[in-house]
């Protein structure tokens, strides 16, 4: 974006002419262009979203901080107290619409939901102190299979999206109420974590791929234990906050290592590629990330250690308080969408296309609820259910 908005323009329409149209294609500033848009893909909803486009500058919003390239020069700036700055933006208000709007579509047959975008929405990043910028992170040393970098701890880097806090709150909680899975990438470090906004665990998961050429060789080695890590996770792993405060589950890492494969330049720093695969059946996800130097097709290939991971669709923010609403349905409905919304402020907590005839809505906590059950191939029938009282088990 430093470019001119002609050599802009040229490459979005290089990158992402292929895509479905966006939604509202009024060019921003510039006359540059949008991209952000719906894919239907055999019954797999994605939303492709521009999480940089209109992200805040943090060198504009925190001139206290002194930025620069994303890292804050003054010692005494918290970026934990002091970045959650009002007005900064992530998405910007457009796609925070699109995205409220998407997670309540699922007209097409849709089955189930995920976000691509440019990178997660936390910082999955330590350096040994002092470094106050990632400039040393490509001689550091890479550890030998079964090492670990003691010392390090999470940073802020505000080119990550764990900043801004709060805009990256309201994405999780759009996302979270069509129980969306999210994919991404740019971080240059192989992840899965799942988000935290209020707890942990209480909104969806992540897979962040590796860089394909890892000249950046990020990495993830805390010095304190993760909370409610595990028997047999690795010692990374477990309830952590970032460099911003916000709550992440972090569940596998690629961290570089000595591999052992020729040239060390290129494959001692953990590069690679992501798969996800999405199982009608089951609703199960099953992700991996994988040494750029293994074919995945082989017999016998392996990803990175600890993957592959799977998890269930209702993984991904579906309450797990405890609380649940009597058992809804609609005549002659089989998987249908059931909505949730709060009856006291009108908002849509969730909505998801379930398996079977019925359910038993779980809930956040006590109160009224309303909940629709429907099918938008089949609007002649409808269960609409005022009221629900919500008790706990």
């Amino acid at each position: 974006f430093t470019m001119p908005a002609t050599w802009v323009n040229m490459v979005q329409r290089t990158q992402t002419s292929h895509l479905p149209d966006p939604p509202d294609p009024t060019p921003v500033e510039q006359g540059i262009g949008v991209y952000y848009s719906h894919l239907l893909y055999g019954g797999l909803s994605m939303a492709i979203v521009e999480d940089r486009k209109w992200k805040s500058s943090p060198t504009v919003q925190i001139p206290e901080a002194r930025i620069v390239n994303g890292w804050a020069q003054n010692p005494a700036y918290d970026a934990v107290t002091e970045g959650d700055v009002p007005g900064a933006q992530l998405l910007g208000p457009r796609q925070e619409e699109f995205l409220e709007e998407w997670t309540a579509d699922w007209s097409g047959g849709a089955w189930m939901k995920a976000v691509a975008s440019q990178t997660i929405f936390a910082n999955v990043a330590t350096l040994p102190p002092p470094a106050d910028t990632d400039a040393v992170t490509p001689r550091l040393r890479v550890m030998k299979p079964g090492e670990y970098a003691e010392g390090e701890t999470p940073v802020a880097d505000h080119d990550s999206n764990g900043w801004p806090q709060t805009p990256r709150n309201r994405a999780l909680r759009a996302i979270r109420k069509g129980l969306a899975f999210h994919i991404a990438g740019d971080q240059h470090l192989g992840s899965t974590i799942q988000y935290g906004i209020d707890d942990w665990n209480d909104a969806s998961w992540a897979i962040c791929v590796p860089s394909v050429a890892n000249v950046w060789p990020r990495r993830w080695y805390p010095s304190k234990p993760g909370g409610n890590r595990p028997d047999g996770a690795p010692r990374y792993a477990g309830e952590f906050k970032d460099g911003f405060g916000n709550k992440m589950t972090v569940h596998a890492v690629s961290n570089p290592i000595e591999s052992g494969v020729e040239p060390t330049a290129l494959f001692d720093r953990a590069p690679g590629y992501g798969i996800v695969r999405f199982d009608r059946g089951s609703r199960r996800i099953t992700m991996a990330n994988w040494p750029r130097w293994v074919d995945a097709t082989k017999p016998g290939a392996e990803p990175y250690p600890h993957w592959p991971i799977t998890i269930t669709q209702t993984d991904n923010g579906l309450p797990d308080s405890g609380w649940t609403l009597p058992e809804v349905s609609a005549p002659g409905l089989t998987d249908p969408i059931v909505e949730v919304v709060d009856a006291s402020t009108g908002e849509r907590v969730y909505a998801f296309r379930i398996q079977g005839t019925s359910l038993e809505p779980p809930v956040w906590g006590p109160g009224t609820t309303s909940v629709r059950v429907y099918d938008p191939e089949r609007p002649e029938v409808e269960g609409s259910f005022k009221g629900l009282k919500a008790t706990q088990e």
